[in-house]
């Protein structure tokens, strides 16, 4: 019993008896404290007391206006100055009509205008002349080429086969009884449509031997010839490789 008395008997608090002096030290420590709180706040009154702070912010704020500032004066002068290029030619004005009429030359843009359709057909599969072979009752290579030239003669500005547009490398091949235009097989009727002056193109057509022989077939064995004018012709552009590695301008 003694034992466990003894070491319980350390754990035990000293009870020290409060003196009037401390008490006075307290309460003058929360007196002081609580005043200097209030000065402080009458001081702010209602701000932050680290002014530093705010003027850090007040120092941004002027510098990113001076920029800005800054940055509009550089956007409107190169507003000025695309607006003051715009109004000059530079030579480009030129130079996109250049390529306009190369374009135009090469096929590759649609045109609309008037023009002539000629139509080119076999003759009808009854007819069968004694002694008269085959071939001489069918439309050959050799026809539709003699109409395309007789009308690039008569000065046509433009001209479609089968609606397909022609330039300068287009070949038509005959194969079997189909004619082949870039690589596509037609059979007849041949529609061959030309933009350009519709009285020239009919003379020179008129005046070409080439058709001339080929309208003879056509009163002695009944191919088939038209001549159309028409007001309005819609030709597409080109499509597809033009086949020149040089060109010059003639």
């Amino acid at each position: 019993m003694n034992r466990l008395t003894r070491l319980r008997s350390p754990l035990k608090r000293q009870q020290r008896p409060r003196t009037p002096a401390g008490r006075v030290t307290s309460v003058l420590v929360f007196v002081v404290s609580g005043l200097f709180i209030a000065v402080s706040a009458i001081t702010a009154q209602g701000t932050d007391l680290r002014s530093d702070r705010n003027v850090t912010l007040r120092d941004l704020i002027t510098e990113q206006g001076l920029l800005n500032s800054q940055l509009q004066t550089q956007i409107d002068e190169v507003r000025q100055e695309v607006s003051s290029l715009s109004g000059q030619d530079l030579g480009l004005g030129q130079l996109q009509r250049n390529l306009d009429e190369a374009a135009t030359a090469a096929s590759v843009r649609p045109v609309v205008g008037p023009g002539l359709r000629v139509v080119l057909t076999d003759a009808p599969n009854d007819v069968k002349p004694p002694g008269v072979s085959d071939d001489s009752l069918v439309v050959h290579q050799q026809d539709i080429q003699a109409v395309v030239n007789a009308l690039w003669d008569g000065g046509a500005e433009a001209m479609t086969i089968q609606g397909q547009r022609v330039i300068s490398t287009t070949g038509i091949k005959c194969v079997g009884n189909t004619v082949v235009l870039h690589g596509v097989p037609y059979a007849p009727p041949y529609v061959i449509e030309a933009i350009g002056d519709q009285d020239r193109m009919q003379a020179s057509l008129a005046s070409a031997p080439a058709v001339q022989i080929y309208r003879q077939y056509v009163e002695a064995y009944g191919l088939g010839y038209s001549e159309q004018r028409r007001d309005s012709i819609e030709m597409p552009g080109f499509v597809g490789s033009l086949g020149i590695d040089v060109a010059r301008r003639p």
